[in-house]
């Protein structure tokens, strides 16, 4: 289970992963739940696990007067590194994300881009966390990570719902427990 928080970023995927960050000109954030169940644990003898989530997100859009309900579903693989006795993770997600209403961030860019917008979308959850239990070395903590998210919604270059520019992305931190 995982709770995150974060901000709206006016970076696109790739700016961030390069750690090129604008800072978005709104006051848009949001806060997100999701639950993930593991479907395979070191495939192939390698440190790499395979779950399937799917989550809950409120986008706080108050400075536009709008707040939006998002639904995902994707599956998402961690690679597992184990370094100095702590444990650290770097997980790749994807799916489908669908919200009640059209996101600020993607209308302002569909009106500037001419485009149109969607609910459905594709979904990318980008993490990095480690472990908390073994970092403060308190066994009650342990398969308790802290993180930071990359939450992005896009169309693939126009492949989901003909939509050519557009998506989000939110830069959160998290924290999820493993049951």
């Amino acid at each position: 289970m995982r709770v995150a928080h974060g901000m709206a970023v006016d970076s696109d995927f790739g700016e961030i992963l390069g750690g090129h960050i604008k800072e978005h000109p709104n006051n848009l954030k949001v806060t997100a739940l999701d639950v993930g169940y593991l479907l395979a644990k070191d495939i192939y003898d390698l440190p790499l696990d395979l779950y399937v989530y799917g989550g809950v997100a409120y986008f706080d859009e108050d400075s536009m007067k709008q707040n939006v309900y998002e639904g995902t579903l994707y599956i998402k693989l961690f690679y597992n590194l184990d370094l100095w006795s702590q444990r650290f993770r770097l997980g790749f997600g994807e799916g489908g994300s669908y919200v009640s209403s059209t996101l600020y961030a993607e209308y302002i860019e569909a009106v500037e881009e001419g485009d149109k917008t969607s609910k459905y979308l594709n979904y990318l959850d980008f993490t990095l966390d480690f472990d908390l239990g073994r970092a403060l070395r308190f066994k009650e903590l342990e398969d308790t990570t802290l993180g930071f998210l990359i939450k992005h919604r896009s169309s693939i270059f126009g492949l989901v719902n003909s939509v050519e520019k557009g998506g989000t992305n939110y830069n959160c931190f998290y924290l999820e427990k493993k049951f």
